[in-house]
C-alpha cells in the first residue's frame, strides 16, 4: 500500500485475541491462565508476527494471567521484544476503553500490537475497519477465534487521529500450534 504524495505516515495496528485459556475451579476469571493449546498457539502467534514483519514498537497487554501469558509466549519468537505497557484498562474493554488506550500511544510509534479479550477486539476491528483486502472483514465478522490477529493500517500523524472506519482491515489469520506428537 503506497502513500499518496504528502500524505502523513503509515501506522499499524496489529490486533492480538489472547490465546486458548483453562478454566480451572474457584479462580477468578482475571487470573485464569492459559490452557495447554494456549501455550501451544501463542508462540505460532509470536512467529506468525515475526514471518509477516508485524512486530510492534510497543505493545499494551491486558493484565489478565491469560494476555500476559500470550505476550510472553509469542515474544519470546522475537530476537528484540518491543516494551510491554500492561494495562487494566484493557480487562473486558470495549471499544471506547480500547480506542483511549490506543490513542495515547507516543506518535514515534508506527506499528502497535494490542493483546487483549473478546468481545471488545472483535468490535474494535469492526469499527475501524473501513475496508478490507480479501475477505477480512468477512472472516472476523464470522469468528475472532483466540489467538487470532487482525492487522489495520491508515495513514495519520498521530495515533490520536484513529476513528472508525479510518482503517483498512489487511489481514486476519489465525495461528495454531502443532499439537504434541503431530508432524509438521
Amino acid at each position: 500500500m503506497n502513500a499518496p504524495v504528502g500524505a502523513p505516515p503509515r501506522r499499524r495496528l496489529v490486533v492480538l485475541r489472547h490465546a486458548k485459556s483453562a478454566w480451572p475451579d474457584g479462580v477468578a476469571d482475571h487470573e485464569r491462565p492459559l490452557a495447554p493449546r494456549g501455550r501451544r498457539d501463542a508462540p505460532a502467534a509470536g512467529r506468525a508476527l515475526a514471518a509477516a514483519d508485524w512486530v510492534p514498537d510497543l505493545a499494551l497487554c491486558s493484565t489478565a494471567v491469560r494476555a500476559r501469558q500470550t505476550w510472553e509466549l509469542a515474544a519470546a519468537e522475537w530476537a528484540t521484544p518491543p516494551p510491554v505497557r500492561h494495562d487494566p484498562r484493557l480487562y473486558a474493554a470495549d471499544v471506547p476503553e480500547l480506542l483511549a488506550a490506543v490513542r495515547e500511544v507516543p506518535d514515534e510509534v508506527r506499528t502497535l500490537l494490542l493483546i487483549a479479550h473478546n468481545p471488545g477486539l472483535e468490535e474494535l476491528v469492526l469499527t475501524l475497519a473501513g475496508d478490507s483486502l480479501n475477505d477480512a472483514l468477512d472472516e472476523v465478522r464470522t469468528k475472532f477465534p483466540t489467538s487470532a490477529i487482525a492487522v489495520l493500517t491508515w495513514y495519520g500523524d498521530t495515533w490520536r487521529s484513529l476513528g472508525p472506519g479510518m482503517a483498512l482491515l489487511t489481514d486476519m489469520t489465525v495461528p495454531r500450534g502443532d499439537k504434541p506428537g503431530r508432524q509438521g
